[in-house]
């Protein structure tokens, strides 16, 4: 990956960060959950795919799909997490 790409990353990183802790939004939501008597901790994940646009542009005029990215890897989750999706009736294989 590139140094230009590796900064632009990072920009767009800080761009969320940002946004997220200066949400008034964010912050009255979080304030009435400790005022409950909780504390409060959240991890947010974002899957960004990057493809080159030149690529794109090749593979349309040969008439072949492409995929722009693909994730693999493992999930956990917590007691919490499974009672929920269990009450949506979404099953989760262990």
């Amino acid at each position: 990956m590139d140094d230009n790409l590796k900064a632009l990353m990072q920009e767009l990183g800080n761009a969320i960060n940002e946004s997220l802790s200066e949400s008034e939004r964010i912050a009255e939501a979080i304030g009435e959950i400790r005022q409950a008597g909780f504390d409060v901790f959240m991890v947010l994940e974002a899957t960004i795919g990057f493809n080159r646009r030149s690529d794109e542009a090749d593979s349309e005029e040969s008439g072949e799909k492409q995929d722009v990215f693909e994730t693999a890897g493992t999930i956990k989750f917590s007691s919490q997490d499974q009672r929920f999706l269990k009450a949506l009736k979404i099953a989760v294989d262990e």
